[in-house]
C-alpha cells in the first residue's frame, strides 16, 4: 500500500462484473423466500402450520446469522488480502453451496446449506462496495457507482422470487410428481454465481494504494460515534424488514390464501419499488450531501407501512402496504452504506463488513421473531405491529445525524 492520488475510477467491465456479483448474491438469497413454506411442507408433510411458520423464520434467519458472523471477518480480510481474492472465494463458495440444494433432502440439510450460503455470501457485499470506494474520485462518483451496485442487488431480489415462483408453476405442468420440483431454480442461481466468479477473476483487479486522506485525525471518536449510530439505524431497519419478509410470505399463504406466484409478485413489487427509490436517491439528480436528510423520514415511513399491513385484507391492498415498506427500505440501507464508506477511510472493508453484520443481525432477529410471532394469539398481528413499534427508536439514533455527517467530511477535506 502506498500514499498517492486517487485513481480515475473503475473501468466498465470491472464495474459490470461487480454488479453481476452482487446480483447473483441477492438472487441466491431471495429465490428461497416465496417457496420456502412450500418446500418445508414437502420435506416435512406432518408439519402443522405453526411448525411451518417457525421453520420458515428459522431457516431464513440461519442464512442471515451466517452473514452476521462472517461479514466482519471477510471485510477485514479484504483490507489485508485484497478485494478480488475475497470476492472470488465468496462467489465460488456461494455457487457450490447453492448447487448442493439440488442433491440433498430433509429439513436438516436446509439449515446446513442455508448457513453455508450465508458464510460465503457474506464475503461479497463488503468487498464489492469497498472496492468501489477504493476507486472513488469524488462523492458524486462514489454515490452513482453505489447506486449501480444497489440496482444490481435490488434487481436480484426481483429476479430471485420470480424464478422461485415460476419454477413451481412450470414444475406442475412439466414434471409429473405429487410434490413440487425445486432443484432447477437452485442450479440456475448457482450457475449465475459461478459466471460472476469467472468474470471477477478476469476483469476485477486489486487496488494497491491508499487514498490520500486516509490518515488519523483528532475527530476519530466522533467518527466512530457516527459509524455506531449508522449501524444502529441499519440494525433496526433490517430487523423490521426481516420480520416483514417472513410475515409477508406467511400472511399471503395462511391468511389471504395466495399461491406462491402471487406471493412472488408481492416480493417482485417490493424489489421494483426499492429499485426506483434507490435510483433516484443516489443519482446525479440529488447531491450526495443531501441524502443525509432522508434518513429520519424513511424511518417514519417504514413504521407506517408496517402498521398498515394488518389492515390489508386483499391482494390489491397488500400491494399498497408493500410499496410503503419497500420505499423506506430502499432509502435506509443504501444511504447508510454510502456514508459509512465515506467515514471509514482505509478500513473500508472492515467498516462495511460491520455494517453488513449489523444488517444481518437485524434480519436474524426479525426473521426468527416474525416467524414465531405470526401465530401468536395473545397479540393481534404481532409480527407487523411489533416490528412497527421497534422501528421508532431508530428516530432517536438519527437525531442530529445530518449535522454530524457533514462536519467531519469538511474537516477531513481541509486536513
Amino acid at each position: 500500500m502506498r500514499e498517492g492520488k486517487q485513481l480515475q475510477g473503475l473501468d466498465r467491465t470491472a464495474l459490470l462484473s461487480l454488479m453481476l456479483a452482487t446480483f447473483s448474491l441477492s438472487v441466491g438469497y431471495s429465490i428461497v423466500l416465496p417457496i420456502l413454506p412450500f418446500l418445508i411442507e414437502q420435506l416435512s408433510p406432518a408439519a402443522d402450520p405453526a411448525a411451518v411458520s417457525r421453520h420458515t423464520g428459522l431457516i431464513t434467519s440461519t442464512y442471515i446469522l451466517a452473514v452476521f458472523l462472517f461479514a466482519p471477518l471477510w471485510g477485514s480480510l479484504s483490507d489485508q488480502l485484497g478485494r478480488r481474492h475475497v470476492l472470488l472465494i465468496g462467489l465460488i463458495g456461494l455457487g457450490v453451496t447453492l448447487a448442493l440444494f439440488a442433491f440433498f433432502e430433509g429439513l436438516a440439510s436446509l439449515y446446513v446449506l442455508r448457513f453455508l450460503n450465508g458464510v460465503f455470501g457474506a464475503a461479497i457485499v463488503p468487498a464489492a462496495y469497498a472496492l468501489v470506494a477504493d476507486y472513488a474520485i469524488s462523492k458524486e462518483w462514489r454515490a452513482y457507482r453505489f447506486t449501480l451496485l444497489n440496482v444490481a442487488v435490488t434487481s436480484g431480489f426481483f429476479v430471485g422470487p420470480l424464478l422461485g415462483g415460476l419454477a413451481l408453476r412450470v414444475s406442475r405442468e412439466v414434471i409429473p410428481a405429487d410434490g413440487e420440483y425445486f432443484p432447477a431454480s437452485f442450479l440456475a442461481a448457482s450457475a449465475l454465481a459461478l459466471v460472476a466468479a469467472v468474470l471477477t477473476g478476469l476483469f476485477v483487479h486489486a487496488v494497491r494504494w491508499r487514498p490520500a486522506d486516509s490518515v488519523a485525525t483528532k475527530d476519530e471518536p466522533k467518527r466512530r460515534g457516527i459509524l455506531l449510530r449508522l449501524g444502529i439505524i441499519v440494525f433496526i431497519g433490517s430487523l423490521a424488514i426481516g420480520a416483514f419478509e417472513v410475515g409477508l410470505a406467511l400472511r399471503g399463504k395462511q391468511t389471504l390464501s395466495m399461491d406462491a406466484y402471487q406471493i412472488s409478485m408481492l416480493f417482485a413489487e417490493c424489489s421494483i419499488v426499492m429499485l426506483v427509490v434507490q435510483a433516484v436517491v443516489l443519482s446525479p439528480l440529488i447531491r450526495p450531501d443531501a441524502t443525509r436528510w432522508f434518513v429520519t423520514p424513511s424511518i417514519v415511513l417504514l413504521a407506517l407501512g408496517l402498521a398498515v399491513v394488518p389492515f390489508a385484507d386483499s391482494y390489491g391492498a397488500m400491494t399498497v402496504a408493500v410499496a410503503l415498506v419497500a420505499a423506506s427500505a430502499g432509502i435506509l440501507a443504501p444511504i447508510a452504506t454510502f456514508w459509512v464508506s465515506l467515514k471509514a477511510r482505509e478500513t473500508g472493508g472492515a467498516a462495511l463488513g460491520r455494517v453488513t453484520a449489523a444488517q444481518s443481525l437485524g434480519q436474524v432477529v426479525g426473521s426468527a421473531g416474525g416467524g414465531w410471532l405470526f401465530d401468536a394469539t395473545s397479540i393481534p398481528n404481532a409480527t407487523f405491529n411489533a416490528a412497527a413499534m421497534l422501528v421508532l427508536p431508530a428516530v432517536v439514533a438519527g437525531y442530529g445525524l445530518p449535522r454530524l455527517l457533514v462536519r467531519p467530511a469538511k474537516s477531513t477535506c481541509n486536513s
